[in-house]
């Protein structure tokens, strides 16, 4: 089997310099939601067929699995295909699809290509306004007869209800022909493939329909407009996934998945919250509203309140983070670590019970188990060329304030002062004090405004 996915559309309409294809669903390019799910199909081969934008497309969706063939002019979905004959196999069947079209599952497309497999199979759909679409023309025993483009039809033909999606099952061994012979004597002047089901229908050739599950999975984008309603689609498509999942949606409206998101069991998420990459959530994990999780793991029972912003980072299980805590990264928090409002952590690694509660900045450090780190705390771990590292050993209370210029190591079970600057190493289970000598000047009265 051979699958074309058709991706040359310059899609004027967008009011963009992007090509249409490489606009983005959920994170990923329209034409890449395409490309996936054909992949599972296990095609003999894959080819796309491009125009518009080329060289961006190509670099874009280059994979190694994929075949290219340039349509330099666009004359039409049958031109179109024409370009991908000469990279063919010699496979029963050739699934013909739309860059455009990001939303069919692969389910659908197996009763597709099982419907057609004595013949050329259409997967159509019934569309209470069926305007702008081809129609299905069948005769009085309902066998199908061709597809009229709109443009085309007669006035009881735009009467007919059900519609072609585009997407065909034709069989291989006939296309080059068929192909060959279409003319472009239409409205649009050019050369459509719908017109091989009227050779089809002429040879003999049995012509079968499949319908997909809902309207949404042929859905098409041809303006900012319907890319906004097909990412709400897909986006409620997932939602309802993870809620007959288990997962507890405060909104299944207000959630973007823009990756692969796993979970455990009685998960909850909140309102606006938005997922990118893989993220993973364990059992009983509470994540509050409007947080950004961005390649993150995140320990079962851990709670995570508001506006936080975690990326490229691993929480251990049973730790409370938030509100308005940003992890960079390379973060990587032990069981039961507490961090909190307004603070940092990059590229460190943070031991068990240890806390974080407020106005902190970690960068390039190693905390051990059972810290606690005040307000006002910053490890200075760039001297502005290069990065030096914090050492925290376990058990250390640092006091509010206090900076460690790294490269620096606070020995275990020590005490920093607050407001300490510390540049030498801090010896373990000793209080270690940096502060200017605190002076009070008798009699000192406030500067007064000159009265003009």
């Amino acid at each position: 089997m051979n699958i074309v996915i058709l991706a040359a559309g310059q899609g004027k309409r967008m009011h963009s310099n992007l090509p249409k294809v490489l606009h983005p669903v959920a994170g990923k390019p329209l034409a890449g939601h395409v490309i996936d799910t054909a992949r599972g199909l296990a095609p003999e081969k894959l080819v796309v067929v491009y125009g518009h934008g080329g060289s961006v497309v190509r670099s874009t969706l280059a994979a190694d699995d994929i075949c290219w063939a340039e349509q330099a002019q666009q004359l039409g979905t049958g031109h179109a295909v024409a370009q991908a004959i000469p990279l063919l196999g010699p496979g029963a069947q050739t699934l013909v699809l739309y860059g455009d079209v990001p939303l069919t599952t692969a389910a659908t497309l197996k009763r597709l290509l099982q419907a057609g497999r004595d013949g050329l199979s259409i997967l159509t759909v019934d569309l209470a306004d069926p305007s702008g679409y081809g129609r299905i023309v069948r005769d009085a025993d309902g066998k199908v007869l061709s597809i009229v483009e709109e443009k085309d039809a007669s006035p009881a033909q735009k009467a007919i209800r059900e519609v072609n999606t585009g997407i065909m099952a034709i069989p291989t061994a006939r296309l080059a022909d068929w192909l060959g012979r279409l003319k472009n004597d239409n409205a649009q002047g050019e050369y459509y493939l719908t017109d091989i089901v009227a050779l089809a229908v002429a040879e003999g050739l049995p012509v079968h329909t499949a319908q997909p599950q809902g309207e949404w999975e042929v859905l098409g984008v041809n303006s900012k407009v319907q890319l906004a309603e097909l990412e709400r689609q897909h986006q409620r498509n997932i939602a309802d996934g993870l809620l007959v999942a288990g997962v507890r949606l405060a909104d299944p409206a207000r959630i973007d998945v823009r990756g692969e998101l796993k979970h455990g069991r009685d998960v909850a998420i909140d309102v606006g919250c938005v997922f990118e990459g893989s993220v993973e959530l364990g059992d009983a994990v509470d994540v509050g509203p409007y947080c950004v999780l961005k390649n993150v793991k995140i320990g079962a029972g851990t709670r995570i309140a508001a506006f936080c912003h975690f990326e490229d980072a691993v929480i251990g299980p049973d730790g409370v983070l938030g509100p308005y805590a940003r992890l960079r990264p390379g973060a990587e928090l032990g069981p039961e670590v507490h961090v909190g409002n307004f603070v940092e952590i990059k590229k460190s690694r943070i031991g068990a019970q240890s806390k974080a509660n407020h106005l902190a900045y970690i960068g390039d450090a190693e905390i051990g188990e059972r810290v606690n780190v005040g307000a006002g705390t910053i490890t200075c771990n760039y001297d502005g060329v290069n990065k030096h590292k914090t050492v925290i050993e376990d058990d250390v209370f640092i006091g509010s304030d206090t900076q460690l210029v790294a490269p620096v190591t606070v020995g275990r079970g020590a005490t920093l002062g607050a407001g300490t600057t510390l540049t030498k190493n801090a010896p373990p289970e000793a209080l270690t004090v940096s502060r200017a000598k605190q002076v009070t000047l008798a009699g000192w009265q406030r500067p007064q405004k000159v009265k003009k």
